[in-house]
C-alpha cells in the first residue's frame, strides 16, 4: 500500500477476541437480532484489516463473524488466529497467547496503526489488552463500542482511549459517522443523546431544530405541549446548547406555588416584608443568575405575579418584596404550559402582553399520538433503562410493540414510561406479549361491551378470554401490592385460583 508520493500508507488494523455476542446478539424485540460488538465497530469505523482471536469456546462464533464481515465489507482483509485457552479467565495464558501472535503480526504489518477492541471477550481478556497497550508492548489504541440498541443514534457510539497519547489517558468519544470531525457534547445531536430525547418524527425534529436555533440567543422561550410531552427536557436542551451551560439550570413548577407566596418565591423578599418574614430570602431569579430559569405551568401564576414577571423579562431587573430598589439579574427565561393560552387570554387568566413577549421564541411539542412512529424507539429506550436495574433483562414481542404504538397515550411519554415500568417489573416471562402490558384505559362512559372485537377468520375465543383473564389478574395483583388474597378478593375468585395462575405462569419474578 502506497500513497501518491511513493510513501507506504498507514494500514488500519483491528485486533479483537470474538465473544458470545458476535456476530449477532438478541435485540430488545423478540425475533430481532442486532449487530454484535465487532460488526457494530467495523460499521462505525473504517479499517483495512481485522484480526480475530479465537478460543476453543468461540470457534463457531469466530467462523460466523468472519462470514458476516466478508458479506458486509468485501474489501476488508480478514485473518483468524487461534489462542489455545481452556480457561478464558486465566490472565497468564491470555498474555502468553497474545504475545505469541504479536511478533508475527507486527512483522507482517510494518506500516500499520493498530486498534484494540475491548467489547468482545471476557473482562480478563480486556485487562490483558489494556496491560499490553499501556506498557507499549502493543502500540494500539483501545476502542469500545456500545451496540445500537443502547444508543439513540442509528449507528453505535465509539469510545477511544489512546494510551500512547502525551496526556495519559486520553479518552475521546467519536461521532458515530465516518469521516466527520469530532463534535463537543454541546452540539445538538450530542446534547439530545445526553438527555435521552428520542424522536425522528418530522414534527418532533422541527421542535428540536427550533430549540437548537434559539439556544444561542437570550430570547425568552415559551414551550407549549400537553402534560408528559417532554417540555422540561427541551428546556434543558436549550440550556445545554447555550453559552450559559456552565451556569445553573433551575426548574420551578408554578402550579405547586401557593398564590400568596408566588412573588416571594420568584423574586425574593427582605426581612419584615410581610408577617412571618423573619429573615430575607433570595428568589429563584437570583438563584438562577448566570444560568437558565425554567418556569413550568406558567399559566398557573396569578395575574399580579404575571405583571411583575413581565417587568423582569423586559428590564432584567428584580425587586424583592420589601426592597427599596430593583437589582439587575442575568437570567435566561424558558417557560412552559400545557394550557391553551389563547383561551386563557380570552378568559383574562393570562396576560396578553406577557404572551407576546414570550411568543417570539415559541416551541410546540406534539403529543405522542401524533408521532406514533416514534413510540417503538421510545419504548425500547425506556426498556433499556429499566433493564439496567433488573437481574434478568426483559424483551418486548412485536405484538407488544404494536399495542404500544396503537394506544392513544393521553399522558404521553410519561404515561408510556409508567406503563412499561410496572408491566416489566410484574412480567412473568422474559418476553412481554401484548396482553402483559398493563395499560390503564380511561373509565368508559358508554356500554363496556361496545369495544369487544368482531369475530373473524382465525379468531379464537378461548385465547381471547385467556388474555383478558391474565390482564385482570395482573392488574389485581398490582393494585393489591402482590398480595394474592387481596387480589383474589378484588377479582371475586378464591386465593387458590390466583395461586394457581401464578404457579402455572412461567418465570414469575416481580423484581
Amino acid at each position: 500500500m502506497r500513497e501518491p508520493g511513493g510513501k507506504p500508507s498507514r494500514e488500519r488494523v483491528l485486533l479483537s477476541f470474538t465473544g458470545f455476542h458476535d456476530p449477532f446478539s438478541p435485540g430488545l424485540v423478540e425475533g430481532v437480532e442486532c449487530a454484535g460488538p465487532i460488526l457494530a465497530l467495523v460499521r462505525a469505523r473504517e479499517f483495512d484489516r481485522v484480526i480475530l482471536f479465537s478460543t476453543p469456546n468461540t470457534l463457531t462464533h469466530t467462523a460466523q463473524t468472519k462470514v458476516a464481515l466478508a458479506d458486509r465489507h468485501s474489501a476488508l482483509r480478514l485473518e483468524v488466529r487461534a489462542v489455545d485457552l481452556d480457561d478464558p479467565t486465566d490472565y497468564l495464558r491470555i498474555l502468553r497467547g497474545l504475545r505469541h501472535h504479536w511478533g508475527e503480526i507486527s512483522e507482517g504489518c510494518p506500516h500499520a496503526d493498530f486498534f484494540i477492541a475491548v467489547a468482545s471477550g471476557t473482562p480478563q481478556m480486556h485487562a490483558c489488552w489494556l496491560l499490553l497497550a499501556a506498557s507499549g508492548e502493543i502500540p494500539g489504541r483501545i476502542l469500545h463500542v456500545r451496540p445500537p440498541q443502547f444508543v439513540t443514534a442509528s449507528l453505535p457510539l465509539v469510545s477511544e482511549v489512546d494510551l500512547t497519547a502525551a496526556e495519559f489517558p486520553c479518552v475521546r468519544v467519536r461521532a458515530p459517522v465516518l469521516d466527520l470531525p469530532e463534535a463537543p457534547i454541546t452540539n445538538p445531536h450530542g446534547a439530545i443523546a445526553q438527555l435521552g430525547i428520542v424522536g425522528d418524527h418530522p414534527r418532533m425534529q422541527r421542535a428540536l431544530e427550533i430549540a437548537a436555533a434559539l439556544a444561542s440567543s437570550n430570547t425568552p422561550i415559551l414551550i407549549c405541549g400537553e402534560t408528559g410531552t417532554g417540555k422540561e427536557l427541551v428546556a434543558r436542551l436549550i440550556h445545554l446548547l447555550s453559552e450559559r451551560s456552565s451556569g445553573p439550570f433551575l426548574a420551578v413548577n408554578c402550579a405547586a406555588i401557593p398564590h400568596d407566596l408566588a412573588e416571594s418565591i420568584l423574586f425574593g423578599h427582605r426581612r419584615g416584608a410581610f408577617t412571618g418574614a423573619t429573615t430575607g430570602q433570595l428568589g429563584r431569579f437570583d438563584l438562577a443568575d448566570g444560568g437558565t430559569l425554567f418556569l413550568d405551568e406558567l399559566a398557573e401564576l396569578p395575574m399580579e405575579t404575571q405583571a411583575k414577571l413581565l417587568r423582569v423579562v423586559q428590564d432584567a431587573q428584580v425587586e424583592p418584596l420589601g426592597g427599596r430598589k430593583p437589582h439587575r439579574v442575568d437570567v435566561r427565561l424558558v417557560a412552559a404550559t400545557n394550557q391553551e393560552l389563547s383561551q386563557a387570554m380570552r378568559e383574562r387568566r393570562f396576560r396578553e402582553d406577557l404572551y407576546y413577549r414570550l411568543a417570539a421564541g415559541e416551541i410546540l411539542l406534539p403529543p405522542l399520538r401524533e408521532r406514533r412512529t416514534d413510540i417503538p424507539k421510545i419504548a425500547l429506550h425506556i426498556l433499556d433503562r429499566i433493564n439496567a436495574t433488573l437481574r434478568k433483562p426483559k424483551r418486548l414481542s412485536p405484538s407488544a410493540l404494536g399495542r404500544l404504538q396503537n394506544h392513544s397515550w393521553p399522558g404521553n411519554v410519561r404515561e408510556l414510561q409508567n406503563t412499561l415500568e410496572r408491566s416489566i417489573r410484574l412480567a412473568r416471562s422474559e418476553v412481554l406479549e401484548a396482553e402483559d402490558l398493563l395499560i390503564s384505559e380511561p373509565t368508559p362512559s358508554v356500554d363496556p361491551w361496545a369495544n369487544l372485537p368482531e369475530p373473524h377468520d382465525g379468531f379464537a375465543i378461548e385465547s381471547y378470554l385467556a388474555g383478558c383473564r391474565k390482564q385482570l389478574v395482573l392488574r389485581a395483583l398490582e393494585i393489591a401490592g402482590g398480595k394474592q388474597s387481596a387480589a383474589a378478593k378484588l377479582l371475586g375468585i378464591t386465593p387458590q385460583a390466583v395461586h394457581k395462575f401464578i404457579k402455572t405462569a412461567q418465570h414469575f419474578n416481580p423484581s
